[in-house]
């Protein structure tokens, strides 16, 4: 455990917070938190995953562009991003795309590199990038995936002795449970209100 890695589980646990809360601000403040842990997965050599931080600083700066040019007729009444319900075609591709994404990356990483855990942590890697591209796109579903992405990420992390890390992702479980929650009450109720005015 270092302080650099303390820092970053504390920059990153705001963000997260912040992203289920639905405010503006867990963009820039998240592109902080993947920077710090792109320098610690270099030095753990998870390379994976340090490739996943650098391109999820890029889509920490698309999110951030996506929400701050909300409509006004996508924010509620505290200016808070309304989430959207993502359509079975929209599932299927980004499904599609993280398995793909998984192969790809994984053969890279095993055939190219030291990485430790390549196909797994390329699977992670994968799937990130599309529970991050659902969440910049405002869809209740990037939870989902996020639940399921962070739970085996716990695992890989006490396996690499990083437990802060683990810890924090453990954190992240609940606070994807409660972003699910609000976002799905935020979306239904959006629906209802919607409907109540066709009535």
């Amino acid at each position: 455990m270092s302080a650099l890695e303390i820092c970053a589980v504390i920059v990153s646990a705001l963000a997260v917070w912040l992203t289920a809360r639905r405010h503006l601000w867990c963009w820039p403040i998240g592109l902080v938190s993947v920077l710090l842990y792109a320098r610690i997965f270099f030095t753990a050599k998870l390379y994976s995953d340090l490739l996943l931080q650098l391109i999820f600083a890029v889509m920490q700066l698309y999110g951030w562009w996506q929400w701050s040019r909300a409509a006004p007729d996508s924010l509620d009444s505290h200016s808070q991003i309304r989430p959207q319900r993502l359509p079975l075609s929209g599932w299927l591709a980004g499904l599609l795309a993280g398995i793909c994404g998984s192969v790809l990356l994984g053969y890279v990483m095993a055939r190219f590199t030291d990485a430790h855990i390549p196909w797994l942590d390329s699977t992670l890697t994968s799937f990130s990038l599309v529970a991050q591209f659902w969440m910049a796109r405002k869809f209740v579903a990037n939870w989902w995936l996020w639940i399921v992405v962070d739970i085996v990420y716990v695992g890989v992390y006490v396996y690499k002795d990083l437990d802060l890390t683990a810890g924090l992702y453990a954190a992240f479980i609940v606070l994807a449970v409660i972003g699910l929650r609000s976002w799905q009450q935020e979306l239904v109720a959006h629906e209802r209100s919607s409907a109540a005015g066709f009535a």
